[in-house]
């Protein structure tokens, strides 16, 4: 099983490859990003495909805010909470929405 160290690519001939953590080397709470990138018989490499996994308090509830990546200019949307869970089998109940600004783009 691959050492997954942020930054640092791990190659594999196979398509599946167990993320293993342990007590002492959790990920952190929290969103967590994993790419891809695959390369064909002939060389060719792919575009990277970026997820992220939701790693989870087994006590708090876990906030899960799903957005469009793309709306029109001057249309309305909507924002979605439906995905938060509480991994510890509460029932969330409450729901605080806040509009922090526009996002800081660095590069």
């Amino acid at each position: 099983m691959p050492q997954f160290i942020i930054n640092q690519p791990i190659t594999t001939e196979v398509p599946v490859v167990e993320v293993t953590v342990s007590p002492d080397k959790p990920l952190a709470i929290g969103r967590q990003r994993f790419q891809l990138i695959v390369t064909d018989n002939s060389g060719n490499v792919s575009k990277p495909d970026v997820v992220e996994v939701i790693v989870a308090d087994q006590d708090a509830p876990t906030a899960v805010l799903a957005v469009p990546t793309v709306t029109g200019f001057g249309k309305s949307f909507n924002i979605s909470g439906e995905k938060s869970f509480d991994a510890g089998g509460g029932k969330i109940v409450k729901y605080a929405w806040t509009y922090l600004g526009p996002a800081t783009v660095i590069g």
